[in-house]
């Protein structure tokens, strides 16, 4: 997902008109982060879940 936000924020741009850009780079590092912050909740309630100490 971060991969495909990425190459969305280096696609989607300037038309070369001095237009303002519509999914900029700031833009794309929030969504990343929002990104980084669902994946680092989901792998912690996955771990949470595992009580007999083994891990997969």
């Amino acid at each position: 997902m971060v991969l495909a936000t990425v190459i969305t924020a280096l696609v989607v741009g300037d038309n070369g008109e001095n237009t303002e850009d519509a999914f900029n780079a700031a833009q794309a590092m929030q969504y990343i982060t929002y990104l980084t912050i669902g994946y680092m909740l989901a792998r912690g309630l996955a771990k949470s879940g595992n009580r007999h100490g083994t891990y997969a």
